[in-house]
């Protein structure tokens, strides 16, 4: 995990823990031996660009169950709200029953509202691709169907073009042994998940999934960004 962390840090001053049901020890791999590519070094001098009175931005990420996502994203110095819901699919107001049944084509996603001034998309973008196993299709950990693929639904071009650019060079730069699967596709509709799936963490802490399958999540990433913490 650091060796991505270092390739993504490196990523930015010159923009990754399994996810649902995944154990600590499988899924996502890093690139440790010298003899293979060497992570591109850019600079990146821009945070997502705002209108006029313009105070906060929206991105939208999907990584497996929005539980954990929205169980990461909430602890982010930056972030004022994450809402877990659905998107990317063909069927309106869809059930969460549909969902899961993989025949509306939407995927688990959370809608993070945060303020540029103080945390930029491609710092969003860095915790995305750390926290979740991106060259799985449609899976993450125990977690099977499409509606827990990696997806990031842009809002505007230069969301489009950070995330295109960042998957390129994690890929050139041998972050994962396996290719970045991530779909990238432009945000048309969100759809608000039911109450109790909003804050499940939060909420219910003590259940099963959330002890064996969330909470080592958070503790990592609580580890590695501890100083981009709230």
């Amino acid at each position: 995990m650091k060796t991505i962390l270092h390739i993504f840090q490196a990523l930015i001053c010159c923009a990754f823990l399994p996810a649902c049901g995944q154990t600590a020890t499988s899924g996502q791999t890093t690139q440790t031996d010298s003899t293979k590519k060497t992570p591109v070094v850019f600079t990146d001098t821009t945070k997502t660009k705002m209108i006029p009175g313009q105070t906060t931005d929206t991105a939208t990420f999907g990584a497996g169950c929005y539980w954990c996502v929205e169980a990461v994203f909430v602890e982010l110095k930056g972030v004022i709200s994450v809402t877990s819901g659905f998107s990317g699919g063909h069927v309106k107001n869809p059930a969460y029953r549909e969902v899961c049944e993989g025949t509306t084509g939407h995927a688990e996603v959370c809608q993070i509202v945060y303020d540029p001034a103080v945390v930029s998309f491609d710092e969003l973008l860095e915790v995305f691709w750390q926290t979740h196993d991106p060259t799985t299709l449609n899976r993450q950990g125990a977690d099977r169907g499409t509606q827990y693929r990696s997806a990031i639904f842009y809002h505007n071009a230069e969301q489009k073009e950070k995330a295109e650019f960042y998957k390129k060079k994690l890929d050139e730069s041998g972050a994962f042994t396996n290719p970045i699967v991530t779909e990238i596709s432009a945000f048309t509709i969100f759809y608000k998940a039911d109450d109790y799936h909003q804050n499940y963490y939060a909420q219910n802490g003590q259940e099963g999934y959330c002890q064996y399958v969330i909470k080592p999540k958070v503790e990592k990433f609580r580890k590695v960004f501890h100083d981009k913490l709230k």
